[in-house]
């Protein structure tokens, strides 16, 4: 195995429509275009499971090519957020806080 992505019902809840997936997360130990390419296959495989719609993001500092290669577009530029605490429910620093960010979805 060389590369792995992780797929799921979408972390914002104005995107849990039944009808949209996730990437969460992708990894691969260098083999060149590897990323492409388990972008195309999660997208093949979530309409092959009845899906209409598969995003992802991007930290601002990410070019994304991998994600054009594979033929994805660019669908929102997210600004920064100040993070989740609030003085009723503490929450740890994630590292994600401050960070622009960049909404993809696969092709249609």
């Amino acid at each position: 195995m060389h590369a792995v992505a992780i797929v799921g019902r979408p972390v914002a809840r104005h995107l849990d429509d039944g009808q949209t997936l996730e990437v969460t997360r992708t990894c691969s130990d260098g083999v060149r275009n590897a990323n492409s390419l388990l972008l195309g296959a999660a997208w093949r495989a979530a309409r092959a499971l009845g899906y209409t719609r598969l995003v992802t993001y991007t930290q601002a500092e990410e070019s994304g090519a991998s994600l054009r290669a594979a033929g994805w577009r660019v669908v929102a530029r997210r600004p920064p957020r100040p993070g989740w605490h609030t003085p009723s429910r503490p929450r740890e620093v994630s590292g994600s806080e401050h960070v622009a960010r960049t909404l993809w979805e696969a092709p249609s």
